[in-house]
């Protein structure tokens, strides 16, 4: 079994890697044709399937909530005497660092602004814009975010720790499909996995590496030029690259900590000079209308066109990222029982996002009162500037700058740690441990994907491929129904086996 999944591993390596370079090539030599075409293909998704995306993601929070409170709840994610690898507050870091934390630093302040300045319902720039926005932004990064992770990890968690299959997103339908996982059916599954993933990372290394671009034009006057972007990436790819071969304990840890706890200094700072007590009443009122809304929010549909540009294309985001996201939260969490895992997964780092969202949120709002829109006007130029521009309005900005640039490397390198790990499982035949050769490469890979695409065709080139890997999201969402069903199927027999 172990030289078929080996085999298997380097099938699905060699056909992944020669459509990674075929999009490449197209998106390097051809960026605005292969942009209008993957942006036909997403619009068509979006615009017509958009109600599908919101009733798929409600299926998944009916689907992990009801097997948390279910009977299931109590099936551990490995053998019954499996324990925990990682203590409560290691789990929960790597849970958090292995995820979104890149996302939020970069969008906690500019997409509030942004709805505030073009609200989905109600009259802009006024008080009632401001609640809004900010709950949309709970909406957009909360709990549903997080069930598509979970969703995708317990499937993968489920099958290997407990069943003893491939550590692969195809092993999730061994009971629809039985050995047929290790044909092309699977293979298949287990490809567009892999494309979504390299894309999914290298165009977000690439806007973070923009980011760090603009905060280093902002701070010391360093020209934000598709050089200096392409020296970031390096540097950035050598660092993640480096931390991934060290070893999953060693990297992860250590990348999960040191955003964690730079994560929460920023937390503290901004809140005790941004105004606390706007921010506690931000954050309390805005959670009372994230929990009044959540069933109405989830399938609200009215405002058609500004569900397609923001709700639709955070689902088919998050979506896109779930290979990678839900193989890591499960690889870090054998020995958690189903409840546990999923209750963890869907509401912790939801918890600490919330807070950081009203925190930045909060007082960017407060202090773009205060300076006169100064951060509204930020956000209008360049909203890659808003971090930045909030941080210029309080004191220490001398340190706080560079320091929020070291938060945004160290975010990304939790992330992209994962997302190498993964890429190297996915494409190994399911190795939980694999090779350092496998792992380097695709490190590697991811950043010069990267570099050649800023150097070559610029930002057009990386936002063709954004959308070509969010429009491989829309088989990626039915493949996570049909997972669901199999995921039910699979917890059924193991509770029949136990009677």
């Amino acid at each position: 079994m172990a030289q078929e999944n080996a085999s298997s591993g380097s099938l699905v390596l060699y056909i992944s890697s020669s459509i990674v370079l075929l999009f490449v090539a197209l998106g390097m030599f051809l960026p605005a044709q292969t942009a209008a075409v993957v942006n036909k293909v997403f619009a068509f998704l979006t615009t017509d399937f958009g109600w599908l995306y919101l009733l798929s993601v409600a299926v998944f929070l009916v689907v992990a909530y009801g097997i948390a409170f279910s009977r299931y709840g109590n099936i551990k994610l490995g053998k019954d005497e499996d324990t925990p690898e990682f203590s409560n507050f290691q789990w929960f870091a790597m849970l958090f660092g292995g995820g979104m934390g890149i996302g939020l630093v970069f969008w906690s302040i500019a997409e509030p602004i942004m709805h505030y300045l073009a609200p989905p319902v109600g009259t802009a720039s006024t008080p009632e814009a401001m609640a809004t926005a900010m709950r949309v932004v709970f909406f957009h990064w909360g709990i549903h975010a997080w069930v598509i992770f979970a969703i995708g990890g317990l499937a993968l968690a489920y099958f290997q720790f407990r069943r003893g299959l491939p550590f692969l997103i195809s092993s999730a339908f061994y009971p629809l499909i039985g050995e047929r996982i290790y044909g092309p059916i699977g293979k298949a599954i287990d490809i567009l996995s892999v494309f979504a993933t390299v894309f999914g990372v290298a165009t977000s290394l690439g806007l973070g590496s923009s980011q760090i671009a603009t905060g280093l034009n902002y701070i010391w006057g360093v020209t934000a030029s598709p050089t200096t972007i392409a020296i970031i990436i390096a540097v950035i790819t050598i660092l993640f690259t480096l931390a991934t071969i060290s070893g999953l304990h060693k990297a992860m840890q250590f990348a999960a900590n040191l955003k964690i706890w730079l994560s929460i200094a920023f937390m503290v700072f901004i809140f005790l000079f941004g105004g606390m007590v706007g921010i506690l009443n931000t954050f309390t009122s805005t959670l009372g209308s994230y929990l009044q809304t959540f069933v109405g929010q989830t399938l609200w549909m009215d405002n058609a066109k500004w569900i397609t540009g923001w709700t639709v294309f955070y689902w088919a985001w998050w979506i896109a990222w779930a290979p990678f996201v839900g193989q890591f939260v499960a690889r870090v969490s054998k020995g958690r029982t189903i409840r546990e895992f999923i209750l963890a997964v869907t509401l912790l780092p939801v918890g600490f996002s919330f807070m950081w969202l009203a925190i930045y949120g909060g007082a960017a709002f407060q202090l773009d009162q205060a300076s006169g829109g100064a951060i509204k006007a930020a956000v209008n130029a360049d909203y890659t500037t808003a971090l930045f521009a909030t941080l210029k309005q309080l004191p220490l900005y001398g340190l706080t700058g560079p320091l929020a640039i070291v938060l945004i490397v160290a975010s990304f390198i939790g992330a992209a740690n994962s997302a190498t790990y993964v890429l190297a499982m996915l494409t190994s035949g399911g190795d939980m441990n694999p090779n350092k050769k496998l792992r380097g490469f695709w490190g590697i890979a991811q950043g010069a994907i990267t570099i050649m695409l800023i150097l070559v065709g610029g930002t057009a080139a990386l936002k063709a491929l954004q959308t070509a890997s969010i429009a491989a999201a829309f088989p990626f969402m039915l493949i996570m129904l049909v997972m669901c069903y199999s995921i039910i199927v699979a917890l059924r027999e193991d509770s029949a086996g136990k009677k």
